[in-house]
């Protein structure tokens, strides 16, 4: 079947990132309340907030792995289906240890998710409109980012921490259903759309994909076998090197931020809890949406016209912002530095669909699942996990005074931004060596149904990096 896809599963995608967030972001507008009632200081919170990074850092690569063979709609379903579940039963743990046991559960639901929609997005929309695809989706990503924040700033303190985590799981079920009823795309199919190959996206034929043969060993070995044999695919790529550095120090800044800025607010500036979490909502809110629905029209716009646009962009977004953050943590009032870092989380948000839809580019429709999940595990063990813990402890270590530790940490983005705006010189040449590769398999095919000789590869383009 083919066909122009609309934007329908662009939104579905999207909704499943934006409850993930709220589920992920409402402890974060419950902290006093945790710390009141479990008696615990900031360092047990940030392992709370990073408790799902085993298990995330566990599941991501084989989840990867199989994204690449397995169906993916269903596969989003059933996760949120059953993060939905566990998120609800949080409320009932009796104790710290078992609250933050459950949370840490939770990790398999991005570790499926991250590579499943974002192969699927790599295979519904062809790299004209992927850079819009990918904002949808962060977009949605930052209003469950602010959603999450505000919902458990508000449910907290007048219905109890319990009460927050019971709030997303509806919802959740509802998005699962939905995420049941997508499509499946054919792999590689808005790639073959781009080079002209086929009109139209093709989907996949009705019909269950067979991941597990024999036994359960058998299985396992296969996995890790094959899991070697993609990621050492993934890693020749020169993009992706560079690319994996840069989002993790650029997450480790947006996360760090993200993670503590309430409190900052509470401490430095003298804001009460729920001044602080709306505050911190609409920051994210108002520059993180403008933001990623911009940058996705500045990728689909430029990725053509500038030279390694969709990691140039990235690059000099992360400068900016890096820079911008750092001037908001003098000593200023509220209303002076509330407008600086509106300013810098809208440029920060402006680099992550060009970054997303470039690392799609960059690497091959049939390893892009195993691609997202190495993005993932970068993501989660450098950004996600690291940047709430080093924060708080830093914090803590300096009497709760997040300026100095926001001062400290910050700057390892610089580090990451100049590795984006190195990845500029690769990405041109390893999108190339695909669109090469998708023209000899057509041609390839076309030879063998008239029974003449295969056509041989292209001598002037290094292909054999990017696997087949």
């Amino acid at each position: 079947m083919h066909g122009r896809v609309p934007a329908w599963p662009m939104w579905v995608i999207a909704l499943v990132f934006m409850i993930d967030n709220v589920d992920q972001n409402i402890v974060r507008g419950m902290v006093p309340q945790l710390q009141a009632h479990f008696h615990v200081g900031f360092f047990a919170i940030g392992v709370l907030m990073s408790a799902f990074v085993v298990v995330n850092g566990l599941v991501t690569l084989p989840a990867g792995y199989l994204a690449d063979r397995w169906h993916r709609a269903r596969s989003l379903g059933t996760t949120v289906a059953l993060w939905s579940i566990v998120s609800a039963l949080g409320g009932a743990m009796p104790t710290f240890g078992a609250l933050v046991a459950s949370r840490g559960l939770l990790g398999f639901g991005q570790a499926v998710t991250d590579p499943s929609s974002s192969s699927l997005l790599g295979d519904y929309y062809e790299l004209e409109r992927r850079g819009r695809a990918f904002a949808v989706q962060q977009c949605l990503t930052f209003v469950g980012i602010g959603l999450g924040l505000a919902l458990g700033g508000s449910i907290a303190p007048r219905y109890g921490w319990r009460a927050g985590f019971v709030v997303s799981s509806v919802p959740g079920l509802v998005i699962a259903a939905m995420a049941f009823r997508l499509v499946e795309p054919r792999r590689g199919a808005a790639d073959r759309a781009s080079a002209g190959v086929v009109d139209g996206i093709e989907m996949a034929a009705p019909g269950h994909e067979r991941v597990f043969r024999g036994s359960a060993k058998a299985f396992a070995w296969d996995m890790w076998r094959g899991l070697r044999a993609d990621l050492a695919t993934i890693l020749a790529i020169p993009t992706l090197r560079y690319a994996l550095v840069g989002v993790s120090a650029l997450l480790f800044t947006v996360t760090a931020v993200g993670s503590w800025m309430p409190e900052f607010y509470e401490r430095q500036l003298h804001l009460g809890q729920g001044d602080a979490t709306a505050a911190f909502g609409a920051l994210v809110v108002l520059g993180g949406v403008p933001g990623v629905l911009f940058g996705g029209r500045l990728a689909d716009r430029w990725a053509r016209r500038v030279r390694g646009a969709r990691v140039a962009i990235p690059g000099y977004c992360l400068l900016t912002t890096c820079t911008l953050f750092m001037v908001s943590y003098l000593p200023m009032p509220f209303w002076a530095v509330f407008p600086i870092q509106l300013v810098a989380f809208f440029t920060a948000t402006l680099a992550i669909p060009a970054l997303r839809a470039g690392l799609t580019d960059a690497v091959p429709a049939n390893l892009r699942g195993a691609g997202f999940g190495a993005f993932n595990l970068a993501s989660v063990l450098f950004g996600t996990a690291a940047a709430p813990v080093a924060t708080s402890f830093v914090a803590e270590k300096m009497g709760g005074n997040f300026r100095s530790a926001f001062l400290i940490v910050t700057p390892v983005a610089y580090v990451g931004a100049f590795l984006l705006l190195a990845a500029r010189d690769h990405l041109e040449r390893d999108t190339a060596a695909i669109f090469t590769k998708v023209m000899e398999a057509l041609a390839a095919d076309q030879a063998l149904a008239a029974d003449a000789p295969p056509v041989q590869p292209a001598p002037d383009v290094d292909t054999d990096r990017h696997g087949s």
